[in-house]
């Protein structure tokens, strides 16, 4: 396995770490993009994400450990989102020398990082959430289009998530004050307002998940029914954090929906 970082940005959170699998010689692959949960919150960082990257390239799949501004540390309303976006078109970049198959880029998100995930692979919708906040985030037309997307037990109905005051207001901490007061952004930065998208969304959550509610995952999967691709709803056993667990089947599920999706 090759490990290789990466800045994006000058801050000292704008950073990737790509994991290469040992392939043979000639041929390109898809890249798992990981993104880590924490509510949002700087405490929390990469070293979530970076056993999974190297269980994943372990399994003969790329993966790009993705590090970003969070609440507490520069991020949040508008930065955590510029941050996504200028971290996962970085690979533009990384394609050409690490033979890198841009057609085939999955994300693999845990709990806030869910929300980040499927907040980026809604990139082409964003336009129309929100003319002041699209300027805000940057979001412009070109980047990597994300192909698929592997949600964690995801923050997926910011809305409710507010309305549940999960992790004691992460929800308005990361956008900067409450919906009554920035509706624009909270609309902007919640994934069910983009729906429908067309891209194959997997909501995996844990039965016995404590931290993030079933439903942030079912409510988003019922709203995207209408769509040309409904996302799919799946539970696995195990609390919030066996899905970031290499040793645990919650986890090795998520690895093998990632694999499925990558083709």
């Amino acid at each position: 396995m090759q490990r290789h970082r990466y800045n994006y940005g000058s801050d000292p959170s704008q950073w990737g770490e790509l994991f290469l699998p040992e392939l043979p010689d000639g041929g390109t692959h898809g890249v798992v993009v990981v993104i880590h949960g924490g509510y949002w919150r700087s405490q929390y960082g990469a070293e979530l994400g970076q056993p999974l990257a190297a269980d994943l390239a372990g399994h003969g799949m790329a993966a790009w450990n993705l590090e970003y501004r969070r609440a507490g540390n520069g991020g949040g309303w508008p930065h955590t989102f510029q941050d996504i976006l200028a971290g996962i078109d970085k690979l533009q970049e990384l394609a050409a020398p690490h033979s890198l198959d841009l057609a085939k880029v999955v994300a693999l998100g845990h709990s806030a990082g869910g929300h980040l995930a499927v907040w980026a692979a809604g990139r082409d919708r964003l336009g129309g959430l929100g003319e002041r906040e699209h300027r805000d985030v940057g979001a412009g037309a070109a980047g990597v289009r994300l192909t698929g997307v592997v949600s964690q037990s995801g923050v997926l109905n910011l809305a409710e998530a507010e309305k549940l005051n999960l992790s004691n207001g992460a929800v308005a901490n990361l956008l900067g004050g409450p919906s009554s007061e920035y509706p624009g952004r909270h609309r902007y930065a919640d994934p069910m307002a983009a729906l429908p998208l067309d891209v194959p969304v997997y909501a995996v959550h844990a039965t016995e998940d404590d931290d993030v509610p079933l439903a942030m995952s079912s409510s988003y999967v019922e709203a995207s029914q209408a769509g040309s691709i409904p996302a799919q709803l799946v539970t696995v056993s195990g609390d919030h954090f066996a899905l970031i667990d290499p040793a645990e089947p919650a986890y090795k599920k998520c690895r093998e929906l990632v694999r499925e999706l990558l083709g």
